[in-house]
């Protein structure tokens, strides 16, 4: 959720913890059923983190595919102790930072590039869509990085950190920052 920092906005939106990890105990098995279930839950997440990145919708898709044939392969070396969503986000930033280490590309994402980011909730509209498109525009590349990864994975901030490499009281620091820019934006406030 956007528009909470309190304790709510910690919970896991979507797929339990324990749900993904009997996914991917039951891929590491070989259950292609599963797999595909754990793409269907989570391809979002896995789709905004590599876009974060890569900065390019087609690149991001690739890493996508890739990651989620990463996951398939590597299932069995899964620790069920720790976050299934943070393992599979830590496999789709290492495989898109290789791929921008190869291409050696970097750039800011345009409106269409963050349209891309598939919606998790089937009640977005396309206007509350044009309009949290409006709002993010007001953020820092890595305001929205943050913003967007907790609101599509679910992921706690101490996650968000670990897998960003950055301090967690610069991760809550700078999502404070921009829940204040997206109110001020969504308020209509433009002094701010």
């Amino acid at each position: 959720m956007l528009t909470s920092a309190n304790g709510a906005a910690e919970r896991e939106q979507g797929p339990g913890r324990e749900h993904l990890d009997r996914l991917l105990n039951a891929a590491a098995q070989g259950d292609r059923d599963a797999l595909g279930q754990l793409y269907h839950l989570t391809r979002g997440a896995v789709y905004a983190m590599a876009l974060s990145v890569l900065k390019d919708p087609h690149e991001a898709q690739d890493v996508t595919q890739d990651a989620f044939v990463t996951v398939w392969q590597k299932a069995g070396s899964y620790k069920s102790q720790g976050s299934p969503m943070a393992w599979m986000l830590t496999i789709t930033r290492n495989l898109a930072k290789m791929r921008l280490r190869q291409s050696a590309r970097l750039g800011e994402l345009t409106d269409e590039e963050w349209n891309a980011i598939p919606a998790q909730a089937p009640n977005v509209t396309p206007e509350d869509r044009a309009v949290l498109q409006d709002a993010l525009e007001a953020l820092s590349a890595q305001e929205r990085q943050i913003v967007l990864l907790h609101a599509s994975s679910g992921l706690k901030h101490r996650e968000i950190a670990a897998l960003l490499e950055l301090p967690l009281s610069t991760v809550l620091s700078k999502y404070r920052r921009a829940l204040e820019k997206l109110r001020t934006q969504l308020e209509g406030d433009d002094h701010a």
